[in-house]
């Protein structure tokens, strides 16, 4: 049964990490019927376990009514009622909101939601989601949990976390790096690759400055959406709607000298473009966009032939890539082997290595066997590398990823040649 391959991923999950606590997010709307079988798999899990050893958190959120000028709880009281229809009671209640939370109001869901007022925990609109793990800390949120599952508890030390929210409120310096893209109206598309660029940014003591561009309006000769830019990132995507204004974007960063990072399609785009104008191989392309292409410099991977289906037929998964040592890549990663996570069907063709390395397009990053290429780079460019996979998934504040960490720093020598990056 569903539900049961559910726990079984779970309790899978907590012991190949060997953990003590396994947090699982159950996202969505309490009701949701495609949240039903998570919820089910959750209130089994509450009972096949010891009490103590099961917490349950539920997030909710407090509108603010301007005609009465008041924050409403009934939202709250109605999704725990529902959510105990399900067979859950909520241990603890954060309560998400624009305006202070008051005593008052903590009393009230307490009461009507059946949960100790220690444990209902105003979460205010916070400046930035990191500041969230400190506030949730003053709140006392730590130690009730551990208490809840007996576990000991103590002063947690967030210092190091603390540092680097202090150093995110409070940058040295600002660089602007365009993103190019399709989705660019609705930012959470981009998501992680925003937070990657944040990441990088305290690292270096700067913030990043994010110009939102889309990629048809570069089709359209829209070049000024580009001008005065320290840096361009071109995200992972789908389809042919925009791919020439990428491949615009990828061109202009090039021929000026601007830092470049491209990811997935960002790679593929940067390939596409140095075989057409530094090789002049006219109508260079994709097989995904033109299949008669006359040089396919990106074609499908070879074990993708034939496929038509593509649900779960990609190179999906975390994959090993061997350096070339000298590159800019093997700079950055200051290793010869990397892991990193893909989710792609087409690749770079390595009947067109040879060419295009003479011309000045690296592979500074292959599989193992040497079949596929993973990261390619200009030589002598300032910063100008593209990669097959998804390296905006693995950044973490306080460990940025290296290609971000690259991509900034070129970004602020080209806005400042004589800046000293505190990371090196």
């Amino acid at each position: 049964h569903v539900t049961n391959e559910i726990k079984a991923r779970i309790r899978m999950v907590g012991e190949a990490a060997q953990a003590q606590i396994v947090v699982v997010e159950v996202g969505g709307t309490v009701g949701d019927i495609e949240g039903q079988p998570f919820l089910e798999a959750i209130r089994q899990m509450r009972n096949e376990e010891e009490r103590s050893d099961t917490l349950s958190v539920h997030v909710t959120f407090l509108p603010y009514l301007s005609t009465t000028g008041e924050l409403k709880t009934k939202p709250t009281q109605h999704s725990v009622r529902e959510l105990r229809s399900l067979g859950i009671q909520p241990d603890v209640i954060i309560c998400r909101s624009d305006l202070a939370v008051g005593e008052e109001l903590r009393e009230k869901v307490s009461l009507f939601c059946d949960v100790p007022k220690e444990a209902v925990v105003p979460l205010l609109t916070m400046p930035t989601i990191y500041d969230v793990p400190l506030v949730l800390e003053e709140a006392g949120l730590t130690n009730y949990i551990l208490h809840r599952l007996d576990l000991p508890t103590s002063e947690g030390d967030l210092a190091d976390w603390r540092r680097w929210v202090e150093q995110l409120r409070t940058p040295r310096g600002q660089v602007e790096i365009a993103l190019v893209g399709k989705y660019v109206e609705l930012p959470d598309a981009y998501l992680s690759v925003k937070e990657a660029l944040i990441h990088a940014g305290v690292a270096h003591g700067v913030g990043v400055r994010i110009r939102w561009v889309h990629s048809q309006l570069l089709e359209e000769g829209r070049l000024d959406m580009l001008e005065g830019v320290h840096g361009v990132i071109v995200p992972g995507g789908f389809g042919e709607r925009g791919i020439e204004g990428k491949v615009v974007a990828a061109r202009y960063a090039r021929e000026r000298g601007i830092p470049y990072l491209g990811l997935c399609l960002g790679m593929q785009v940067m390939v596409i473009e140095y075989a057409r104008h530094v090789l002049g191989w006219r109508g260079a392309h994709s097989t995904e966009f033109d299949p008669h292409t006359p040089y396919p410099v990106i074609c499908l991977m070879e074990e993708q032939l034939g496929i038509v289906d593509k649900g779960g037929t990609m190179r999906l998964g975390s994959y090993p890539c061997s350096l070339r040592p000298g590159t800019q890549a093997h700079h950055l990663y200051g290793t010869e082997t990397i892991w990193e996570r893909h989710r792609h069907r087409y690749e770079f063709n390595i009947q067109y290595r040879e060419a295009l390395e003479r011309a000045g397009l690296v592979a500074s990053g292959t599989s193992p066997e040497g079949t596929l290429v993973e990261i390619c780079e200009v030589r002598d460019h300032p910063f100008m590398i593209g990669c097959q996979f998804h390296p905006e998934f693995r950044s973490r504040p306080g460990r940025p990823h290296p290609l971000f960490l690259g991509l900034v720093r070129a970004a602020l020598a080209c806005q400042r040649p004589a800046f000293a990056s505190p990371y090196t």
